[in-house]
């Protein structure tokens, strides 16, 4: 495996399977209301979450509290302000695109200054993953 390989493969580490003590909760269930329905629901709940306020009207006191992670998972607006412009001013999804139609058709000439020109990109996109990562509050090594 060559270090461009490498370096694209291992960007992220390997996804961690759910553990077994972990909360399972049953499927969601969905209902339909009329426009006036859910215009009445909104006017109700106010900045209350909707499936909150439903709870609370059906169980009342009785209602089971939920994990609350918070209001947002940013914690480092400046750092995911900063991967959230590096990405809009990008065509990292379009050169990407064509890069993987260029190996599969063969016709990418891998020099050493493509290949140093890859390295490069591989360095960007590990800052953008270290960046949104201290911007959600993990460190990097946590993986996603």
């Amino acid at each position: 495996m060559s270090t461009l390989d490498h370096n694209f493969n291992n960007l992220a580490p390997k996804r961690a399977q759910p553990k077994a003590d972990e909360p399972k909760y049953p499927p969601p269930f969905s209902i339909r209301f009329t426009f006036e329905e859910r215009a009445r629901l909104d006017e109700k709940r106010g900045s209350e979450p909707l499936s909150s306020f439903i709870r609370g009207q059906l169980f009342g006191d009785d209602v089971a509290l939920r994990k609350r992670r918070g209001n947002s998972p940013i914690k480092d607006a400046e750092a995911f302000g900063r991967v959230l412009g590096a990405l809009g001013a990008s065509r990292l999804s379009s050169n990407l695109n064509q890069l993987a139609k260029a190996v599969n058709t063969g016709s990418l000439p891998v020099t050493p200054e493509t290949e140093a020109e890859l390295m490069e990109a591989c360095n960007e996109v590990r800052a953008l993953r270290r960046d949104l990562l201290r911007a959600l509050g993990k460190s990097p090594g946590d993986g996603p």
